[in-house]
């Protein structure tokens, strides 16, 4: 490589500032760490932080943007959600009128729903380019998500009958998400992030129960139930009835693959669900 075409190169890495909503999230926390470990300045934008971001509050976007160079998306409830088209449309305006040249936005793997969200982004951020991170469900859901309360109960009741689901690491999407912030991939790239293996939900919870040492079942319950429980613990009925459709449709059987995503991204395998569940217990994320 000659020495234009490396002073190139480095003209097309991301210097920073980065903006990166949800960061306090599962991703968005490993995401800002990754950052702020290369020297890149990133803001961390959350409802309570420093850098005020909320998506139900569209008023505080533009402060939050002006200025930053890229911007990682993760939005709140789900990019399936009603409302997500509106909301990544108004996004992406103002990022484009901030000049931010580089968006990645996390989606969800095999949700048409999503890709309208996604389209609507992509059409409005005009010259950004944009990386689309379509990801399976997360393996830590169960070690600090919805799940962790069933794991430390000993039942994880969920709506997902018998289906497979190839679970993914954060860690692995997070650094798909810096790679792709940091112009280490080319604009426009759509990852499908799997982890290596197919575990149904019972196989999922048997791998906890080895490696936290106490026992914890999978109760399988239907869209419905799972919906009533959901509002039993508070949550709004339009939102609970949302979810459960929501993981009635993605637990159909159509998800049930693995993908080269990761290694296609980062040169490596990605991580199994067993090292996660090794690393919860080591954490103390199952202790009672």
């Amino acid at each position: 490589m000659t020495e234009d075409m490396a002073n190139q190169q480095q003209e097309t890495r991301t210097a920073g500032p980065v903006l990166v909503t949800g960061g306090t999230g599962k991703t968005g926390r490993r995401v800002v760490e990754r950052l702020a470990a290369r020297g890149v300045p990133v803001r961390a934008g959350s409802r309570g932080g420093e850098v005020r971001f909320d998506w139900a509050d569209e008023s505080g976007w533009e402060a939050a943007l002006r200025g930053a160079e890229a911007a990682y998306i993760a939005y709140y409830p789900d990019l399936a959600a009603p409302g997500a088209p509106e909301a990544m449309a108004a996004f992406g305006r103002i990022a484009r009128d901030c000049g931010v040249r580089r968006l990645v936005l996390l989606s969800g793997r095999g949700e048409p729903r999503a890709v309208v969200a996604e389209e609507a982004l992509r059409a409005a951020a005009g010259n950004a380019g944009l990386t689309v991170v379509r990801s399976a469900f997360f393996a830590q859901n169960f070690s600090e998500g919805a799940l962790l309360d069933g794991v430390l109960g000993g039942e994880l009741v969920f709506p997902a009958g018998s289906t497979a689901e190839p679970f993914v690491d954060t860690g692995d999407v997070a650094d798909v998400v810096v790679a792709a912030l940091c112009g280490e991939d080319g604009a426009g790239q759509v990852h499908e992030l799997t982890g290596p293996r197919l575990l149904t939900f019972a196989e999922a919870a048997s791998e906890i129960t080895r490696a936290a040492g106490r026992e914890v079942r999978y109760v399988p319950v239907t869209g419905p139930a799972y919906a009533a429980m959901l509002a039993g613990y508070g949550v709004p009925e339009a939102e609970a009835g949302f979810l459960a459709e929501l993981f009635a449709m993605l637990l159909d059987g159509h998800n049930a693959t693995v993908t080269e995503g990761v290694e296609q991204a980062l040169g490596r395998a990605p991580s199994p669900f067993t090292a996660f569940a090794a690393e919860a217990a080591r954490s103390g994320a199952w202790d009672a």
